[in-house]
C-alpha cells in the first residue's frame, strides 16, 4: 500500500508563481525534444446529453514523473471537470492527484511562454492580446516572465471585457496596458500576439503581421476552430507542441491544408526540438514564427509535479491510500 496526494483546487491556487510553472514546463518540454513519450489529446464525445472525455499523458524521465489530465465537459452542464493523475516514473507508485482546474491557464500559459522565449525576438517589447477570459490571462501572466515588454494591447469583441482586462493587467505589470477597439489595432506593430478564444473563424487578419512577429495559438485545438488564417500559417515558421497534433486536431493548420496553401511538410519542429536545441527555429529577425498549443500531457506532468513537490514541502494535500495490484488484485470475493 502506498500513500497518494490529494490536493484541492483552493490548494493548488497560489502554490506556484507565473515564473515556476514557465521553468517546470520548460524543462518537460526540454525533455520530450530529447526523446520522452507525449501523445496528443484523446477525445471521446457522446450525444443527448452532448459531452466528451478527454485525457493526454506523457512520461518526463529526468523529472522522474508521468501523467496527464482527464477531463469531462458537457453533459448538460456548463462545467469541466479536471482531474490530474501524477505517477512515480521509476516505480510507477502514483504520487498525487490534484483537483486540477485552477492550474489549466497557468500550466497550458507557460507553454506559450516557453514558446515566445524561444522563438520570439530577444528584443520583443509589444505584446498584444487576442482574447479576455481565463486563459488569455494565464498566457499573459506567464509571457510577462521571459520578456521585459513595454506595452500590452487587448482586444476582445466585448468593451466591456476588454477594458477590465486591461486594468487588471495594469495593476500587475510595469507594462502599459491598454484596450483597444480591433483586432488590427492589437496586432500591427505587436512583437508577440497570444490568441486565446473559442473562435471558429480568424481573430486577425495574416496580412497585419509585421515581419519578425511570433504568434502564440491557443484555442484552436479543435478542426473547425481557426483562430488563425491560413495567410498566417503559410508566412510562418510554424511550431506546433507535438507534430502529430498538426493533422489531427489543430484547426487552423488543417484549414490551411485545405486552402491548398501549405503541405504537411509546412511543420517546422515541434516545440520542444527547439527548446532541447535540435532545432533552431527562429533564425532571422524577420521570421514570423507561430507556436500551436493544443494541449498535452508535457505541460500537466512537469506543472503537476512541481506543484507536487512545492505541496509536499508545505504540509499540504491529503494522504490516500491506494493498495497495488499484488495485494488487491485477487478475484475472490470478501
Amino acid at each position: 500500500m502506498t500513500d497518494a496526494l490529494f490536493l484541492t483546487s483552493s490548494e493548488v491556487d497560489g502554490l506556484a508563481t507565473p515564473a515556476e510553472y514557465v521553468d517546470a514546463v520548460r524543462e518537460g518540454y526540454r525533455q520530450r525534444g530529447d526523446g520522452a513519450p507525449a501523445l496528443p489529446r484523446q477525445t471521446f464525445r457522446r450525444e443527448n446529453p452532448d459531452g466528451k472525455l478527454t485525457s493526454y499523458a506523457a512520461i518526463l524521465p529526468d523529472t522522474g514523473a508521468m501523467g496527464g489530465y482527464m477531463y469531462a465537459s458537457g453533459f448538460s452542464q456548463p462545467n469541466a471537470w479536471f482531474l490530474t493523475p501524477l505517477y512515480d516514473a521509476e516505480t510507477g507508485e502514483p504520487l498525487a492527484i490534484i483537483d486540477g482546474a485552477s492550474m489549466n491557464p497557468f500550466k497550458t500559459g507557460a507553454a506559450g511562454a516557453v514558446a515566445v522565449d524561444a522563438l520570439a525576438r530577444d528584443d520583443a517589447d509589444t505584446i498584444a492580446v487576442i482574447g479576455s477570459g481565463a486563459q488569455a490571462r494565464g498566457q499573459l501572466h506567464t509571457t510577462a516572465t521571459v520578456r521585459d515588454f513595454e506595452s500590452v494591447r487587448v482586444f476582445s469583441p466585448t468593451p466591456e471585457n476588454r477594458a477590465s482586462f486591461a486594468a487588471e493587467f495594469d495593476d500587475h505589470l510595469d507594462a502599459t496596458v491598454e484596450a483597444v477597439d480591433s483586432s488590427t489595432a492589437a496586432v500591427s506593430g505587436a512583437d508577440v500576439v497570444i490568441t486565446a478564444t473559442k473562435a471558429a473563424d480568424p481573430v486577425f487578419d495574416g496580412d497585419d503581421l509585421d515581419p519578425g512577429a511570433h504568434v502564440t495559438a491557443m484555442g484552436q485545438y479543435t478542426p473547425g476552430r481557426n483562430e488563425l488564417d491560413a495567410t498566417t500559417i503559410e508566412r510562418s515558421i510554424y511550431v506546433p507542441d507535438l507534430r502529430a497534433r498538426a493533422t489531427q486536431d489543430a484547426g487552423s493548420f488543417l484549414a490551411a491544408l485545405d486552402a491548398g496553401v501549405v503541405d504537411e511538410d509546412h511543420v517546422h519542429a515541434e516545440l520542444g526540438e527547439v527548446v532541447a536545441g535540435v532545432d533552431p527555429g527562429r533564425t532571422s529577425d524577420d521570421d514570423i514564427t507561430v507556436f500551436d498549443s493544443g494541449g498535452t500531457g508535457i505541460e500537466t506532468a512537469a506543472a503537476a509535479y512541481m506543484l507536487y513537490e512545492k505541496a509536499r514541502e508545505a504540509g499540504l494535500g491529503t494522504a490516500l491510500e491506494v493498495e497495488p495490484a499484488s495485494e488487491a488484485l485477487t478475484g475472490r470475493l470478501p
